[in-house]
């Protein structure tokens, strides 16, 4: 079938089918796709292979994974299911972590949305501390002729938990794991781990947009040795703690390492942290480990503001530990509660602020350096406090719906990658470019790079133009055809931006747009139009590899730069290949983010915002990243509107030896596209650009 047919046959079908969204697995490159097994109450219980042979319980499934390969993955239908203690035999791999997860919106086929409740207090049975079970932390103890109907509510009993972990059994078998979309409570703690018996011993996981409520904490992770660059990370979610004795926290770290990490051993990043007496607990007297914590865009909130003569929290980060055993990392967070820190005999842990970080604490207290003291009681923070809920039309209690992005079945041949779709003189084109990057630092690099346009009807070529330059992106002015592009060199990278203008697509003018900054490279553009004439957002290494910039023009020739704006994510992180839309009243950027742990390989990030210095990450990101069979990167995305769709162009590939450009489908207009990925009411991560 020729291109320009499948294409039209894509383009009018797909639509119609109701295909859903596909849901990337954790699984990264050369990693087999793990087993699929199903949870649901209203399954046979009969394989797991499908929603309706599903087991009925999480125990079920987990007790139906095959082995230590990775890549496994466990979807439950939205219910509350009674359970406790749910035990992993398996772990997962390196680069294919398995992941238990809720279908919250219903877009994974269970017929539901709504939360995954793991309620641990709810399973019909009676339980007791074991008398028999020793002095410290003795364990549980299951009474086999009490009459569980008259105990009923929070079963607050050591070691009594959603996961399983006692002195004797470590947690270590839900090492890479990825949690989503789960909420856990009714116990002991939230998400937790604790490698009791194998204390020292590497681990990782990760939770994404959960909630835990716990006793004791709402989330925990303890006895484990972190592992560089591969964090326990939460990340999205909301946890809280219900009681001030003992070692209690919203979440409770404690790691085992000999030495203070260059890493932290825990991640917590937009979350929202709640206890009575303190957000974190670090330790218990007298032991001897060091822990390393990084809190990034989170709210610390801890509900006693006793006066100084009642009965104050002790702090709302806090240690029983020697100061030398902490160090904890805070980088754009808000802090609620009686004092910021606190520690045991006042030997204060070390710590690093990054970013804005603001304290709103008792009057008399002070603040340490490095955060600014809040005047204002923090609305927005405290709004924080109750966990996320969202009311689906029939009522029910869900997260808004991811939207629904459709990769069609097709691809625009080999070796493709930059691109930029446009509507010129009512034909829908695609503008690329090609150059052959074997020939890197050779005297031919440059010789073999152009720039090249496809009718997306005929699937022929119909220009090529721009010898030597590369990084297209298109932008149509009524008659006129502009394409922005770099010019290339053969061992300097690449130069200056460039403006291509036609009205034929024949003859071209070339005009300087951006002129490099000495030492500087400058790589993709995109144009967009907005009420002070046109943007133009372009991709730059310095100061960092890689971020963008921005500049503006009246007339599309003429560019001024915007001085003091630098995209560059959270903490100078990959930012690369912008693609920018102005949607009123809001600039809208997808561009391309470095791996993330549980992600595969580069992935797209979509953000706004009414300036062009305040920008705010969707929470659904990312909004793209590579399927099965695509390579490891979904990036360089482009799109237009065509006949009330919206269409994303991407490149895909192994970065080394192949690549090509895809398409994704959002059913609706660019104006529905862009704000249905910033739904009301939910979490959005800040960023600036100043």
């Amino acid at each position: 079938m020729k291109l320009n047919t499948l294409l039209l046959l894509v383009m009018a079908v797909l639509p119609s089918l109701g295909f859903a969204a596909e849901s990337p697995a954790a699984v990264g490159a050369g990693h087999p796709q793990g087993l699929t097994l199903y949870v649901s109450k209203l399954g046979d219980n009969a394989d797991g292979r499908s929603w309706r042979t599903a087991y009925k319980t999480l125990q079920a499934a987990l007790d139906a994974i095959p082995d230590d390969k990775g890549g496994h993955r466990i979807v439950v239908r939205p219910d509350t299911y009674a359970e406790a203690n749910l035990d992993s035999k398996h772990k997962g791999a390196a680069g294919a972590y398995n992941t238990i997860e809720g279908d919250w919106d219903g877009s994974l086929g269970s017929g539901a949305s709504g939360w995954v409740v793991i309620d641990s207090g709810a399973p019909h049975v009676v339980v007791r501390t074991n008398p028999k079970a020793g002095t410290g932390n003795p364990t549980f103890m299951v009474l086999p002729d009490a009459d569980p109907d008259k105990e009923t509510g929070l079963k607050s009993v050591d070691w009594w938990g959603p996961w399983r972990c006692d002195p004797a059994y470590s947690a270590v078998g839900w090492d890479r794991w990825v949690f989503r979309r789960l909420y856990c409570t009714g116990s002991e703690g939230g998400i937790g781990w604790d490698m009791t018996c194998q204390a020292g011993v590497e681990f990782s996981a990760i939770v994404e947009d959960c909630v835990g409520l716990g006793r004791f904490a709402g989330a925990c992770v303890m006895g484990h040795v972190g592992r560089a660059g591969e964090p326990v990370v939460f990340r999205r979610s909301y946890f809280m703690c219900l009681d001030v004795w003992g070692d209690a926290g919203a979440v409770y770290v404690r790691a085992h390492n000999k030495t203070m990490p260059a890493t932290p051993d825990a991640v917590f990043e937009d979350c929202t942290i709640v206890g009575p007496d303190n957000a974190l607990q670090v330790g218990y007297p007298g032991f001897e480990g060091y822990t390393r914590i990084l809190f990034k865009n989170s709210r610390l909130i801890v509900l006693n503001f006793s006066q100084p003569q009642g009965t104050p929290s002790t702090g709302a980060v806090y240690s029983d530990l020697a100061g030398k055993f902490l160090h904890v990392d805070f980088e754009d967070c808000t802090v609620m509660g009686y004092r910021v820190l606190g520690a045991r005999k006042d030997d204060m842990f070390s710590y690093n602020t990054k970013g804005t970080n603001r304290a709103y604490v008792q009057y008399r207290q002070p603040v340490p350096k490095g955060f600014e003291r809040l005047r204002f009681w923090p609305v927005e923070v405290f709004n924080e406090l109750m966990p996320p809920r969202f009311q689906s039309p029939g009522g029910v209690a869900s997260a808004p719906a991811k939207p629904r992005l459709i990769k069609l079945p097709m691809t625009f041949g080999p070796q493709a990658m930059e691109n930029s779709p446009v509507i010129f003189n009512s034909r829908p084109l695609l503008v690329l470019n090609y150059r052959d990057d074997t020939k890197n630092k050779t005297d031919a690099y440059k010789r073999s790079m152009y720039l090249y346009i496809q009718d997306l009807t005929t699937g022929r070529e119909v220009a090529r133009f721009g010898e030597g330059h590369s990084f297209a992106n298109a932008f149509v002015n009524g008659s006129e055809l502009n394409v922005f592009a770099s010019e290339g060199t053969d061992r300097d990278w690449f130069q200056s931006l460039y403006r291509f203008s036609t009205t034929d697509l024949k003859t071209w003018k070339r005009e300087l747009a951006i002129p490099q900054a000495p030492g500087e490279h400058l790589f993709n553009a995109s144009v967009c139009r907005d009420d002070q004439g046109y943007l133009m957002a372009y991709e730059s290494d310095k100061p960092v590899a890689f971020c963008f910039k921005f500049a503006r023009s009246t007339d599309l020739a003429a560019w001024k730069k915007l001085d003091g704006l630098v995209y560059r994510g959270l903490g100078s992180e990959y930012s690369a290949c912008p693609v920018i839309r102005y949607v009123a009243p809001y600039y809208y950027v997808i561009y391309l983010h470095a791996a993330i742990p549980g992600h595969k390989g580069w992935v797209s990030f979509l953000a706004r915002s009414k300036d062009l210095a305040a920008w705010e990450l969707s929470s659904f990101n990312p909004i793209l990243e590579a399927s099965p069979g695509e390579g490891v990167n979904n990036s360089d995305v482009d799109l237009f509107e065509y006949e009330g769709n919206t269409y994303l162009f991407y490149a895909t590939g192994d970065q080394q030896t192949w690549g090509t450009v895809r398409m994704a489908m959002f059913p609706g207009p660019m104006k529905e596209f862009f704000p249905s990925y910033f739904p009301d009411g939910a979490p959005t991560i800040k960023v600036s650009a100043r």
